[in-house]
């Protein structure tokens, strides 16, 4: 059984940082693409970044490109965002998800991905 659990969300100032976490459990990990999607109130869910099972290759929104950084650790199962320059519009619930296609090609799809997490609320105030 697959589980993802986010964490390290919450509240900043417009212009900090945050780093959020996703911790998986389960035998997949290594071997499978992450991502991570969020979603405001009233919005739907968008893509923010995804990296390969290996690391070696990652995409990101155009609207996060250059302030956030997606990283992850096999050998601890888990995967980061970094977030830098935050801004107020950068307010959502903050999801990773797991592709577990073993494949070096990343997806902003959230219909490519196969478990998800149960989010995290990240809050910027201006």
């Amino acid at each position: 059984q697959v589980q993802l659990v986010e964490s390290g969300g919450g509240s900043g100032q417009a212009g900090g940082s945050l780093r959020l976490s996703c911790a998986a459990s389960g035998l997949t990990f290594s071997r499978s693409a992450m991502g991570w999607f969020r979603q405001a109130p009233g919005k739907e869910r968008e893509f923010v970044a995804a990296i390969s099972w290996s690391g070696g290759n990652t995409y990101y929104a155009d609207i996060v490109k250059g302030r956030f950084t997606i990283s992850r650790d096999n050998a601890k199962n888990t995967v980061y965002l970094q977030m830098n320059s935050l801004k107020p519009e950068d307010t959502a619930v903050y999801y990773c998800a797991e592709d577990t296609r073993w494949s070096p090609v990343v997806h902003a799809g959230p219909g490519e991905y196969d478990h998800w997490g149960q989010g995290t609320q990240v809050t910027v105030s201006s």
